[in-house]
């Protein structure tokens, strides 16, 4: 090995350990993780009971449009309706989970997601895809979700500039 190879050499080991370090999970976090693969399982099986007990009982969702569901019994009864036309023939993929624990048993919940196969009302575009943020908190040993918030997504595209020459004017 020639002398500027063993110069990078603990740097490289350096970060190998660290990568390594990173993608290991705590339980908790693995866990969180299983409650997002258990969101798309319900939600691809159309079972909207499934879908709800993810949530605490006083748990909420605001969803894509804006409608604001409060506490599981109401989640699972809009849902049933979702399921039987909108959603019939929908496919849910968690694509991306970040999570960053606010206390113990408290985390928000960034998760990213596409859809396939959903309808919509006349004038809103179907969601294909999107990003939820979630508030979950651990139950004895069970992370559930208290608050939910679904948001569809456009790709990110840079602010207009204003006019040469123009001020901030509303």
């Amino acid at each position: 090995m020639n002398r500027p190879s063993l110069m990078f050499a603990p740097l490289a080991c350096m970060l190998a350990t660290f990568c390594a370090a990173a993608a290991v999970q705590s339980p908790d976090e693995a866990s969180i993780r299983q409650l997002e693969n258990d969101q798309a399982t319900a939600w691809n099986h159309h079972d909207a009971k499934a879908y709800a007990t993810l949530f605490s009982e006083e748990g909420d969702v605001v969803n894509v449009l804006g409608w604001w569901w409060q506490g599981r019994a109401q989640i699972q009864s809009k849902l049933e309706a979702a399921f039987s036309v909108v959603f019939r023939n929908s496919t849910l993929t968690i694509v991306d989970v970040k999570t960053r624990f606010l206390t113990p048993d408290i985390a928000v919940v960034h998760v990213r997601w596409t859809m396939a196969g959903a309808l919509s009302p006349p004038g809103v575009p179907p969601p294909r895809e999107g990003i939820q943020i979630q508030v979950v908190r651990k139950h004895a040993d069970a992370w559930l979700i208290e608050s939910f918030q679904n948001t569809n997504g456009v790709p990110e595209r840079p602010f207009p500039l204003a006019p040469t020459g123009a001020a901030n004017k509303p």
